[in-house]
């Protein structure tokens, strides 16, 4: 295919909003995050292999080891609507929250927060 074709097709692709998590090949421990648009994964690798990736515990680890001992990989595809609109922000926290819940990936396992207690709102 042409580079225009390409172009095209990337422009006419819509987003896919999910749940992906980063994981260190050395010991296993994972950070989880969530984007509305996977394919913003690889501007995440980009900024931890220039040292710039907002979780300070995960970018001190890849400047350590080096970016390529992390893997990115999709966990969950949050399904598309039923009406066209755009995605729930609220099921994609939901959904990322429930893989926090699953993998439980602070302290030892891996780079997120433990969730704090409730707060009212």
């Amino acid at each position: 295919m042409d580079r225009e074709t390409l172009k095209r097709q990337a422009r006419e692709t819509k987003p896919q909003a999910g749940v992906y998590q980063i994981r260190n090949l050395r010991d296993g421990r994972v950070c989880i995050e969530s984007t509305p648009n996977l394919r913003t994964i690889n501007g995440r690798k980009m900024e931890l292999r220039q040292g710039k990736h907002r979780n300070s515990r995960l970018q001190a680890d890849a400047r350590l080891l080096g970016a390529e001992a992390f893997v990115f990989e999709v966990l969950e595809v949050l399904p598309e609507p039923e009406e066209a609109q755009q995605f729930p922000r609220d099921a994609l926290k939901a959904l990322e929250a429930a893989w926090l819940e699953r993998l439980r990936p602070w302290d030892g396992r891996g780079y997120n927060d433990p969730p704090g207690p409730a707060r009212p709102g």
